[in-house]
Formats: structure tokens, C-alpha cells, sequence
């Protein structure tokens, strides 16, 4: 009987653990510890208000948010209004007639949405880290870049000094999701050149000794499959020994058969309607007709091989009509990148996230020459080449060995094709034969023209 018992409380133990992991978390391999996290420091507190400073950072290796940026938002558990904010701004201030005949707060709203300020903003509306229009860089390519800081004046929800934490936190950009607020070491802020360091508050409630600190993390994670239900982008391949072109697979992601899919003809344009949207709201992808119908298109061709060398040209094609894509970069997995010797008109860095296994890099633009993507038309694509290194252990064109294993754009998994569609080398050996044969009649009929 203590055996059955101990038999099923493993398994509640099991099935509660399997229904805590949300089916929109996205785990990456590339980026282990990825996430977003928003840090909430509460500066001052009194029995009417306090001060509040909130900061971004972006923990992702080659996943960022580009324009329109970030679009933070979290719900209230009281009847709280941001009396002042420096640093970013509420998109709408709600409905603040409780105040009538006083000073009007900043934003009413029961769950307000933050926006970052645009560069060149005013100054005294400006805060250390902020006003870069909500986009956030990876911590690969531009450090300076990863952050945001924005800070706030709250009206106290009761006549009660404890601060309470809003709840729902958003970051308004497709594939992230929040979890909840979860209390950390106090922050702390270096003022002064570094010489006088000040932090968060900390409040101890004497009566039942109870302490709480005044900073919280949200940790947000990407899941691709919450960002769009169909994919991005896809790959296509070629290689000098063979004559074959291996296209993206067909509806890689989607399919003009399909009713309610539209795309734009050679020489067509999108209607005004498309091209006058929201600069405050990602643009629907409006892209070029074809077999797999993905707004981005990455081409691998195997261009050259040397005696000790060999050079692969990748072509990144945009063919959305509606985006340009700044700050993009490309994720590539080859067992050979360990052998990488150069990387032309393009920034590179190795993912050597498990120590000695190397078979993944990141790509991306170098800054005002080639770090915007233009949206499809004669300059809406970009290129580079490669040089690696020829391992005589392990090298081999063989089988599709010179191919990438995966790519990724903008962090985003790309659909590859099937591996018995990649370019072959041809088969040396048949034509090999077939001269010898052919050498051989030719013998023949040479000697029995002589004979006669």
C-alpha cells in the first residue's frame, strides 16, 4: 500500500511539473539563458507617492527589437496614476475626470502602454540609457544599445505606505511573453564618477517581520511559434559541381493556392492602404509572389574550392515590399565554421556556447555600409563570401556536407530543404567508365578501318 502511494505521488509530482511549463516558452540551444528582463527599483517612497525606475535589458546573443520598439504595458492592482514620467511616455493619458479642478496626473490608465522617447528628444525629459525609439540591440552587436531606462512618479494606491507590484507585464513586441514579478538583491546605482554609491530601497514591516525588497525582475521569453504561425524565411542552395539550383520548398511559408493569401505580381505595388500604415505598428508583410512565399530569402552557393581552401557566397534577398530590416543578422550552423579563416563585407562572431563544440556563427551588417536590408527591388539584398578551411580528417563535398545544417534570420528558424534534395557531387566513377568504354570502341573502330 506505501509503495502504490509513493508510486502515484511521483507522478502528481511529474504531471504538476509538466502543467507549470507554458506551451509558449521558447527554449533556444544557440542562447540557453536568453530572455528580456524588465528590472522595476523603487527609488523613494512616502504615504502619497513614489518614485519608480525601470530598466530594459536585452540578454539575448543575436535577438533583438527593432522598430517600432518595445511597447510596455502592466495592469495596476489599485487605483494607481502615474503622476510624472521622464524617459518614455504612455500612449494615452485615460480618463483622469476623479481629478477634476486639481493637477491633472500624467496617465490615468487602469493598465497604460510605455513607449520609449525618439532620439533628440528634450533634455529634460531625458534619461541615462533611453530615447532610442524602443529598439533594443542583442548583446552581440551593439552593446551600448541592450538597455533602456525610463522613470516614473506614482500616486500611492492607499493611504498605506507599502508599495504593491502591477501584475500582467507585456512588452507589446509579437513572441514574447512575461512571467510574474519576482523580488531580487536591491539594485545599486553609482553616482558621482563611481565614488558615491546609492541603491533601492529596502522596507521591513517591524509588526510581523516581514522583509521585502524594492527591486523586481519580470524575465520575458521569445517563442517563435507565438511571434507567427508560419515562418519567415527559407534557404536555397547551390554549388559549382552541379549544375542544379536547389529552391526554397515549395509553400515554405505559404502557399498562393490558398484563399486569403495575397502577394504582389512582377510590377504590381501594394494598394495605399498598406503603404499609409501606423508608423507606431509593425507593417503586415506584403511580399513578392513565389513558390514559398517567405518575406526573406537565403541562397548558399559553394562558389570555389582551392587545395587547402574552400569559399562559400551566401545572398540574403528581401522580399517584402513593406520592411526594411536594420540591425539584422543571420545564425548559421556548419560543422567547418571551427575552420573559418574569413568573413568579407560582414561582421562575425563564433556561438561557442558548449566550450569546445564550434559549429555555429553569427553574421551581421557592418554599420552604414550594409546593416539595412532594403525592402524588395533591385537593392533589397546583401552578400558576402567565406573562406574555410579544408580539414583533411573530416572534409568532404560529399553527401551535402558543404551545406549549413541550420540558418536563422533575425533569430527566427529558416526552412531548409530536404537533405536528399541537396546538390550532389556528380558520380566520378560512372563518367570515369564510360570514357574508358567510349576510348575503347573508338581503338576498335580506328584498327578495323586500317584492317581494311
Amino acid at each position: 500500500m506505501k509503495r502504490s502511494m509513493k508510486v502515484v505521488s511521483i507522478l502528481i509530482f511529474f504531471y504538476s511539473v509538466i502543467n507549470s511549463i507554458s506551451p509558449s516558452y521558447g527554449f533556444d540551444p544557440l542562447d540557453p539563458h536568453a530572455n528580456i528582463t524588465i528590472k522595476w527599483d523603487l527609488m523613494q517612497s512616502t504615504s502619497e507617492t513614489s518614485d519608480v525606475r525601470i530598466s530594459l535589458f536585452n540578454f539575448q546573443l543575436y535577438r533583438h527589437i527593432d522598430h517600432p520598439g518595445w511597447k510596455m504595458s502592466w495592469t495596476w492592482r489599485g487605483d494607481e496614476v502615474i503622476w510624472n514620467m521622464w524617459g518614455a511616455e504612455t500612449t494615452d493619458q485615460g480618463n483622469c475626470s476623479r481629478f477634476r479642478g486639481k493637477q491633472l496626473p500624467y496617465c490615468c490608465e487602469k493598465t497604460p502602454v510605455i513607449v520609449d522617447l525618439m532620439p533628440g528628444a528634450p533634455y529634460n525629459l531625458q534619461t541615462a540609457n533611453c530615447c532610442k525609439g524602443g529598439v533594443l540591440s542583442s548583446m552581440t552587436q551593439d552593446m551600448s544599445k541592450y538597455g533602456a531606462t525610463f522613470q516614473m512618479n506614482v500616486a500611492a494606491s492607499t493611504k498605506s505606505s507599502d508599495f504593491v507590484m502591477p501584475q500582467n507585464f507585456t512588452l507589446g513586441h509579437a513572441g514574447y511573453s512575461c512571467g510574474k514579478p519576482f523580488e531580487v538583491s536591491p539594485s545599486k546605482f553609482y553616482t558621482d564618477g563611481g565614488r558615491r554609491r546609492t541603491q533601492a530601497l529596502i522596507h521591513i514591516w517591524c509588526v510581523y517581520l516581514f522583509i521585502y525588497v524594492g527591486t523586481w525582475n519580470v524575465t520575458c521569453a521569445y517563442s517563435q511559434f507565438l511571434a507567427s504561425s508560419n515562418p519567415t524565411c527559407c534557404v536555397s542552395l547551390s554549388a559549382f559541381y552541379n549544375n542544379t539550383i536547389v529552391p526554397c520548398p515549395k509553400c515554405s511559408c505559404n502557399c498562393q493556392e490558398l484563399s486569403h493569401t495575397k502577394c504582389l505580381k512582377s510590377g504590381e505595388t501594394p494598394s495605399l492602404i498598406r503603404q499609409n500604415h501606423d508608423p507606431n505598428e509593425e507593417p503586415l508583410p506584403v511580399v513578392i509572389c513565389s513558390h514559398h512565399m517567405c518575406p526573406i530569402r537565403v541562397h548558399w552557393h559553394v562558389k570555389q574550392s582551392y587545395r587547402e581552401y574552400w569559399r562559400v557566397k551566401m545572398t540574403v534577398t528581401n522580399l517584402n515590399v513593406m520592411k526594411n530590416y536594420s540591425n539584422w543578422n543571420l545564425v548559421v550552423l556548419h560543422p567547418n565554421l571551427q575552420s573559418l579563416v574569413q568573413v568579407f563585407s560582414f561582421n562575425y562572431r563564433a556561438l561557442d556556447q558548449y566550450g569546445y563544440i564550434n559549429d555555429s556563427g553569427m553574421l551581421w551588417g557592418i554599420r552604414e555600409y550594409n546593416d539595412v536590408l532594403l525592402q524588395a527591388g533591385d537593392k533589397g539584398n546583401i552578400q558576402t563570401e567565406m573562406l574555410l578551411h579544408k580539414d583533411p580528417g573530416t572534409f568532404t563535398f560529399r553527401e551535402g556536407w558543404a551545406f549549413p545544417r541550420r540558418i536563422l534570420f533575425n533569430g527566427d528558424e529558416c526552412v531548409m530543404p530536404l537533405p536528399d534534395d541537396y546538390p550532389r557531387l556528380p558520380n566520378t566513377a560512372h563518367s570515369a567508365s564510360f570514357t574508358i568504354l567510349f576510348s575503347l570502341l573508338l581503338l576498335f573502330i580506328i584498327l578495323l578501318f586500317f584492317q581494311m
